[in-house]
Order: C-alpha cells, then structure tokens, then sequence
C-alpha cells in the first residue's frame, strides 16, 4: 500500500463520523510501521478521546518508528490542558506526520505542526487535500 492509499484509509474513517463528534471535527488517523497498519481510528462520537489517541492506544509499542497519516493537523493544545495530540505522537516515536487538511483552530493552526517538528517528528502537510477538505467545511473552530 501507498501513502496515497493510507491517507485514503484516514479520510474514509473520518467520514463514517461525520456529524456524530459534536463541536470537534471528525479525524482520521491510520499509524503504518513497516507498509502494515498498526493502529486506525477515527474520533470517537462527541468529540473524544481524538482519532491519534486512539490509534495510538491500539498501536502501542508499534508507533515507535512509525507514520501517522492524518485528515486534519493534530491539535497542539488541549483546551482541558491535557497532553496535545501532537505531543502525544512525538512521545510515542512517530517518526513522521502526514497531514491531509491544517486546521484554522486556535488549539491547532499551526501549533501542531510546530510541536511536532520541535520534537524531531518529520512532517508533510497537502496529502489529498482536495479529497479531505469537504469534511471540514461545516467545521468552524472557536477562537
């Protein structure tokens, strides 16, 4: 499988939430180490836990080492003060991001992409962009 094809896996995931995750956007998130998948979700209904917590949790040991692909630029704040899903990725081992969508949140916009390349993780941004974006076009981030 291609990157394209992972990051095609996460849009997918996002979409069956759609609608369903309250104020927060619906995420994808697929972690591949070694061409095989090791963890995928998307955000749960309501909102939490987010899609890279999830996929982190089934991953566990594998995500050292490992890509993430992601429909929306993982938040770099929380707004309960909680580990950042950013932070979270780095501190797993991801060793690099891919991001379909960056997101206009003041808990994200940037940051997130910030975070993690602080923490070393390489980051790509505008996979499949065209194809992810109309998930987010209902979602307006609070500032």
């Amino acid at each position: 499988m291609t990157d394209t094809d992972h990051m095609r896996r996460a849009i997918r995931l996002a979409q069956s939430r759609v609608g369903l995750t309250g104020a927060n956007p619906s995420v994808g998130c697929v972690i591949v180490k070694d061409g095989v998948v090791a963890g995928e979700a998307a955000t749960a209904e309501g909102g939490r836990p987010h899609a890279e917590e999830q996929a982190l949790a089934q991953a566990a040991e594998k995500a050292k080492g490992a890509t993430a692909y992601v429909t929306l630029e993982p938040c770099g704040a929380r707004s309960n003060g909680g580990l950042s899903c950013a932070t979270r990725l780095a501190q797993a081992g991801i060793t690099q991001v891919v991001i379909a969508c960056e997101d206009a949140s003041y808990l994200a916009s940037g940051q997130g992409i910030e975070v993690l390349r602080e923490a070393g993780v390489a980051v790509r941004t505008g996979m499949l962009t065209d194809e992810a974006q109309p998930l987010y076009s209902g979602y307006s981030p609070r500032s």
